[in-house]
């Protein structure tokens, strides 16, 4: 796969989607545009009415007014089209990025994988890329557009009032800081909300787990304290996001009636200097009076889109981590110049010569050497930790050692494509993994090269055909969990071993976890598909069929 971050995903929709991305360009200055048209319309209104009753100011005035409504209606129609656009342009985003997260997902090799705690990923998935999302639907777009509109606005001031526009200019970038620390201050206390939520949420289900012990302490009142605690703080910090709520809008609102009331007064003025500066009409005050209103709600969004970018950038910057992760090299490739009866000629099946591989600081096998023939059972014992599994994982391809060499039918087996491996080898764990889909999608896996009778076959060698068949769709049945017992689950996973007939089995403890009776059943099926394959198995039980035991304590 090849090196994707954020910004390639966010152009390649961009690319992909260029009649969406002119659609909000035009819906934005649209936007903008009409929002400065009916309070320059209303002056003329205002002025007109001033000039008195005659019929051409009469029909005028009709025209004036008719305009000014269909203005109001455009600019609610382009701010609709907008924020439709928007939306449907964060959701184009957001799929494409969770859909690179998952391919990404998909080829990360087992060892970044183990490096990856599954909360923090499913966090990338959901929280980071719905803060990218919110970057263009509620962030840098309408950011631009809030910016246009203040610099479109002043821009009409200036001309209409330039005494206005140059108290706005200098009053502007106050309100701004003022926003911003507000808004600050306010994100600090809802994050000390959260936080406290979230521990007097996860206080109860402690408490529920440790009854019994805090009841045998008498822990009851430090308990019942701590949670109160949790509670005050809680109540704190909502009492800190109140006040600068309350704080903030009456500001606002004073100082854009003190501008108002400021420039009314001077535009009264009698001075000439004055009203160079500030004199206007009545439908101009009008108009200025209603751009001053416009001014300040766009300020306040700015410093909303500012938080909301910042946030975006934290998620950005953990999704970008994610992508850097190493994955499955691309350019494996099978070996075309082999067929698969090229593979059973080999008469060494696997071979580990002198592996080391180590979790981080622990190492679990040094200079390891294991020579599997061809037809040959090997089965792998030792303690937890031993390496056994580790070894499987290495035959796999999912690992690469330290140092030393891992071959399967005299290839490595990091280079074994994956349209390979099934044939080569069919790997059942501890646990079946259940796939979305049909029961004959468990066996399949989806590969359309299997045909029906091949999935019988297999059904059939691991023992589960006669309860599949039972059932009111056979193979086509929707399978659940709740259709299948816990030994049929992995008569189902041998099947599903088998399938491609490969040369080599893996077994991963299978009957670990069944009682008696359901074990026997497994072995029955296992010595059914173990003949004429070379397989190798881990065990915690040694018996007369276990054949060559590799004992794991040695290395």
């Amino acid at each position: 796969m090849k090196s994707d971050n954020v910004t390639k995903v966010i152009l390649s929709v961009i690319r992909k989607h260029i009649i969406l991305t002119a659609g909000i360009i035009v819906a934005v200055a649209g936007a903008v545009i009409t929002s400065l048209i009916p309070p320059l319309i209303l002056a003329e209104i205002i002025d007109t009415i001033t000039q008195g009753n005659t019929l051409p100011v009469k029909v005028m005035l009709i025209f004036f007014i008719f305009n000014y409504f269909l203005f109001i209606v455009l600019t609610g129609f382009t701010e609709s089209i907008r924020e439709c656009l928007l939306t449907v342009f964060g959701q184009k985003i957001t799929h494409a990025l969770r859909s690179t997260l998952m391919d990404k997902l998909t080829h990360m090799t087992a060892e970044s994988l183990n490096h990856q705690e599954p909360g923090a990923v499913v966090s990338r998935f959901v929280g980071d890329v719905d803060t990218v999302e919110n970057l263009f639907t509620s962030g840098i777009i309408s950011m631009i557009a809030d910016a246009c509109r203040i610099i479109s606005i002043l821009a009409v001031i200036w001309f209409k009032n330039r005494g206005l526009a140059i108290v706005l200019f200098m009053l502007i970038p106050f309100i701004f800081w003022f926003t911003r620390i507000v808004q600050k201050n306010m994100l600090k206390a809802q994050l000390s909300n959260r936080i406290a939520v979230s521990r007097a949420s996860g206080h109860v289900p402690e408490t529920l787990h440790n009854i019994r012990t805090i009841h045998s302490l008498g822990k009851e009142k430090y308990m019942e304290e701590k949670y109160d605690t949790y509670i005050e703080e809680s109540y704190r910090a909502i009492e800190k996001t109140n006040f600068y709520d309350a704080l903030y809008s009456p500001i606002i609102l004073i100082t854009n009636a003190v501008v108002v009331a400021v420039v009314m007064v001077l535009s009264a003025s009698g001075s000439k200097n004055v009203l160079l500066f500030f004199g206007m009409t009545a439908g101009t005050a009008v108009a200025v009076i209603n751009y001053i209103s416009q001014i300040f709600s766009p300020i306040e969004s700015l410093g909303m889109e500012i938080q909301t970018i910042q946030s975006a950038v934290a998620g950005v910057h953990r999704i970008n981590e994610f992508l850097r992760f190493d994955e499955l090299p691309s350019e494996i490739k099978g070996d075309t110049h082999r067929s698969y009866e090229d593979y059973l000629q080999e008469d060494s099946v696997v071979s580990l010569k002198n592996v080391t591989f180590a979790y981080e600081d622990k190492k679990v096998l040094d200079n390891f050497n294991l020579e599997v023939k061809k037809g040959e059972q090997v089965t792998l014992h030792g303690r937890t930790g031993s390496g056994k599994s580790t070894v499987f994982k290495l035959i796999l391809g999912l690992y690469e050692p330290q140092s030393g060499e891992v071959y399967v039918c005299g290839k490595k087996a990091g280079s074994i494509s994956d349209s390979e491996k099934r044939k080569i080898f069919g790997y059942v764990e501890q646990t079946f993994h259940m796939v979305p889909g049909t029961v004959k999608d468990q066996i399949t896996l989806y590969d359309t090269e299997v045909s029906f009778e091949e999935v019988r076959a297999a059904a059939k060698m691991a023992g589960i055909d006669e309860t599949i068949m039972d059932f009111e769709n056979g193979y086509d049945t929707n399978c659940t969990e709740e259709l299948f017992s816990q030994g049929q689950l992995q008569l189902l996973s041998i099947a599903r071993a088998v399938v491609k007939k490969p040369m080599l089995l893996l077994l991963d403890e299978i009957t670990a976890n069944l009682d008696a009776q359901t074990e026997e059943s497994v072995m029955k099926a296992l010595k059914r598909v173990s003949e004429d394959r070379t397989v190798i198995s881990i065990s915690h039980r040694i018996n007369a069929e276990t054949g060559r035991v590799i004992n794991m304590y040695s290395f």
